[in-house]
């Protein structure tokens, strides 16, 4: 009789997840309770359903028709059907709404991204508008512009699909991605309103119905200083493209259901946010939110990959025993989910600290300035490595698209690159380190949490993770006063040992609290095993960088 190998099957990804259950339990209190049905249903959707489609409607991509039958430009952007379906969940369970619906208060923002953890993975990328949508409404909100409120913010927080609207982000031109300062975009003002003139040459999710974007009106200066940043919408009152020409759709690694496209902006009628100038200064609330997003889908990929190499792992059997029983690919799972549990308290810390900040609660926003980078930085380069090791975990079977695991590596892939690489990132840890509150609010936080926890192993490690980070911001200090070329070529080291020595510390803090309160000690093993993974980067001895590694780095 012939053998078959048996497929991963996913069981629902809520009730099966033992660190999500437990980080709210800590977290939530008793409040859990009233939220545990809705989690419960979108864990059995995401598992059931939407996963099911996902799977079955791999090539069902977003196409482009420029022009209709008669000859007319409609630049018509045609969505997958799963993306179709995921819009409706996503209003359904209110995967935006529920950080602005406020209904737990300061832990809003844990509840409304425990939904985006779950969904995440079954959704063909959709969480990139709702990220967009939600960082829309928080720079709205922000800024105060009431006519802009009243206009949008109902409509990109609403759980009525038929009323929702999501929203883009339009940073990207030829010029490059991070480097906004050579905008070429163009504001005219025109009768009273200003108009946009230029192109943008990525624009992710380009069927939203609103966007903001940044563009340099007539007379102001080059350079980052001269932005603004303005609102406007897709189509106008009457229908019509708000002069707005869709070049072509992107081709990419991943994230193939997400239409991105290349656009000419040429006359669209926009509106400043906040004003004229410090248009990136006035994004930046929505770069923070979008950062957040990116760090909690990080770990919801990783969550994913392993949930299929672990279910995988019971079924696969090898050598005369299912590869759950064989000791090394249970020391590569085990290592799997030691970085995911790291990544994740990283990713929910920042969740905890933006929904303070809303709820008026948060004394220390320049640890929160601080750490949104950080966990975005450290959890993108997580689930590249965890996806990929559970691609190798299917063997062959997992390089072939229809297995299903392949797109989880491919979308993956993205996360580094997203809201600012991790260079980016790191150059931008440097700036906020300079500052001098930042780090002190890391320490501040790192000793109370060090002093929670109570097992002494735990606590040992915890303060390692604590020291790590001291000796980092001291030798960054110290560089940048003496050598600043050395201290640039340092940057994604620091970011690193911060961002892994601060997870490390956090996991720490939570793996305890599950030891003395719940009796469980694999939380406990995940710290411990992460920890021998390493957190401190900046133990490399210091190297020139202007002579050998330079000719070293570009031969």
């Amino acid at each position: 009789m012939s053998f078959y190998q048996t497929p991963p099957v996913l069981e629902n990804q809520f009730t099966t997840d033992r660190l999500l259950r437990t980080y709210l339990q800590r977290t939530l209190g008793d409040a859990l309770a009233s939220v545990t049905p809705e989690l419960d249903a979108l864990g059995a959707l995401t598992a059931g359903e939407m996963w099911q489609r996902a799977r079955a409607e791999r090539d069902d991509e977003p196409s482009l028709a420029q022009w209709d039958a008669w000859g007319h430009r409609v630049d018509h952007i045609e969505l997958s059907h799963s993306w179709k379906h995921a819009k409706r969940i996503a209003c359904e369970f209110g995967l935006v709404g529920t950080a602005y619906e406020r209904k737990l208060g300061a832990l809003s923002r844990v509840l409304q991204f425990a939904k985006v953890y779950l969904f995440e993975p079954s959704s063909d990328t959709y969480s990139c508008p709702l990220a967009m949508t939600d960082g829309a409404a928080k720079t709205l909100l922000t800024h105060e512009n009431r006519a802009l409120i009243d206009r949008a913010v109902s409509r990109l927080t609403s759980r009525r699909a038929e009323d929702a609207w999501t929203s883009g982000q339009w940073m990207t031109e030829r010029t490059g991605g991070s480097d906004v300062s050579k905008t070429e975009t163009v504001a005219r003002l025109v009768d009273g309103e200003y108009r946009l003139y230029g192109t943008k040459w990525f624009t992710s999710a380009t069927t939203s119905e609103m966007t903001l974007t940044l563009a340099r009106p007539e007379g102001q200066p080059e350079g980052s200083r001269g932005l603004s940043l303005f609102y406007l919408e897709r189509a106008r009152a009457d229908g019509s493209a708000n002069g707005i020409t869709v070049n072509r759709l992107k081709d990419k690694l991943g994230t193939r259901k997400l239409p991105t496209a290349e656009l000419l902006l040429d006359g669209a009628i926009a509106v400043p946010v906040k004003g004229i100038g410090d248009g990136v200064r006035n994004i930046a609330p929505m770069l923070n939110v979008t950062r957040l997003w990116n760090s909690v889908c990080a770990a919801a990929g990783m969550r994913r990959g392993i949930a299929l190499s672990r279910d995988y792992a019971r079924r696969r059997l090898a050598f005369g025993m299912p590869l759950s029983q064989k000791p090394l690919h249970l020391d590569t799972l085990a290592g799997m989910q030691a970085e995911l549990e790291a990544g994740f308290m990283l990713a929910f810390r920042v969740a905890e600290l933006l929904g303070a900040d809303e709820a008026g609660q948060n004394a220390q926003p320049e640890l929160a300035r601080l750490v949104t980078p950080l966990a975005k930085l450290t959890t993108g380069k997580q689930v590249v490595a965890v996806a990929s090791e559970a691609l190798e975990c299917f063997g062959g079977a997992g390089y072939v698209e229809d297995c299903g695991v392949s797109r989880l590596l491919r979308d993956a892939q993205v996360l580094p690159i997203w809201e600012g690489t991790t260079n980016v990132l790191s150059l931008d840890t440097l700036r906020v380190l300079a500052g001098g509150a930042g780090h002190a609010a890391l320490l501040e936080d790192t000793a109370r949490l060090m002093k929670e926890t109570k097992d002494k192993e735990l606590a040992a490690v915890a303060s390692s993770g604590h020291e790590a980070i001291g000796r980092t911001v001291a030798k960054a200090g110290e560089l940048a006063g003496r050598d600043p070329v050395a201290v640039e070529q340092a940057a994604r080291r620091v970011a690193m040992t911060l961002g892994r020595s601060y997870a490390l510390v956090l996991l720490c803090h939570h793996a305890d609290w599950c030891l003395r309160t719940l009796g469980d000690r694999r939380s406990r093993a995940a710290a411990l095993r992460f920890a021998a993974h390493g957190f401190d980067l900046m133990s490399r001895p210091e190297v020139a960088v202007r002579e050998d590694e330079a000719a070293m780095a570009m031969e």
